[in-house]
């Protein structure tokens, strides 16, 4: 059967590092507060030159030289963003042109935090319906633009980045040793849209908003629903968590990791942790954690990783796949 096998990763990060104590002279916090909350110490700041598209751009090719690919081998890009760099056209398009590349097709696919997974799962199945050989999967996000710098609750916990895989055709039996793509399960409730949105859109306030959260209300549901999803996978490959080699979960808090993992008997030394530099990077949180698991040899041929997030909405989702 058809499988969607990882054949890179990338990553691109801004130039501007801020760290938890450069919030102390315009918030009311401290370093100490957002460590023991949330396990980030800093995050990246884009700057006005750095945008969804610059940052998407730098990842994918970072991606295609660790694939060994160019642009010209690329069929479809798809794109998981909440921040565009317009309201249209898609922001893949305009990266499809940064990179050179005038055939094929390219579109964004808006999930928020879990946009990755939606990502990967909805490439997996162009790939297995025979209409894309090679895909390049993109998180990018600029969640700075969004924030409001004056709400300590939210303006510490994100971050800018963005992180790229390239997934390309093969085969295999059909069990769980093949490589590539081996289950998923996504889900969503409209019902929790207040816990963690936007204030704005072109359709109802015609400005771009600011984000808004109800941090406990995200805390409570987020165990529960990751576990929910994780477990579904688990049960359509028939494996436990026993059986994982690396579990790459969305960076948004150490405390929802370390929860989610002890829930679901997920060794800690199997769980890579990037939120501590990274902050939470929504779309770009999984591939940034991935690429940074690759490029330092945790993540290696033939491992059992696999990839969650939860994202506003609320969106959830769950990927298994062998490297």
């Amino acid at each position: 059967m058809i499988r969607s096998v990882v054949r890179g990763t990338g990553a691109a990060l801004p130039r501007r590092i801020m760290k938890n104590a450069d919030f102390e002279g315009m918030v009311e916090t401290s370093d100490e507060w957002i460590v023991q909350r949330t396990g980030i110490r800093q995050r990246h700041i884009a700057a006005d030159d750095e945008t969804t598209a610059s940052l998407g751009e730098a990842a994918a090719r970072a991606a295609l030289d660790n694939a060994g690919l160019t642009a010209d081998d690329i069929d479809l890009i798809v794109l998981a963003t909440s921040t565009p760099n317009n309201t249209f056209p898609a922001t893949a398009v305009e990266i499809q042109n940064r990179l050179g590349m005038h055939h094929g097709f390219a579109f964004d696919l808006q999930a928020v935090c879990s946009g990755f997974v939606y990502a990967v799962t909805t490439a997996d199945l162009y790939i297995r319906g025979g209409l894309a050989r090679r895909v390049l999967v993109i998180g990018s996000e600029t969640f700075s633009r969004i924030l409001d710098w004056n709400d300590r609750s939210t303006c510490v916990l994100f971050g800018d980045g963005a992180g790229a895989m390239v997934l390309e055709a093969g085969t295999g039996a059909g069990g769980i040793a093949d490589r590539g793509v081996l289950a998923a399960s996504l889900r969503s409730d409209g019902i929790h849209k207040d816990k963690l949105f936007v204030d704005g859109g072109p359709s109802t306030t015609g400005t771009v908003g600011h984000l808004r959260m109800e941090g406990r209300e995200v805390f409570k549901h987020a165990v529960g629903m990751i576990t929910d999803v994780i477990e579904a996978t688990f049960a359509q490959a028939g494996i436990s968590a026993a059986d994982l080699d690396w579990f790459v979960p969305h960076q948004a808090n150490k405390r929802i990791i370390d929860a989610s993992a002890k829930k679901l008997g997920i060794e800690e030394r199997k769980v890579v942790v990037t939120v501590d530099l990274h902050g939470n990077t929504s779309a770009a949180s999984v591939p940034l954690a991935l690429s940074a698991a690759v490029a330092d040899g945790r993540i290696k041929k033939g491992d059992l990783v696999l990839l969650e997030a939860m994202g506003g909405g609320f969106t959830w989702g769950a990927v298994l796949l062998r490297w």
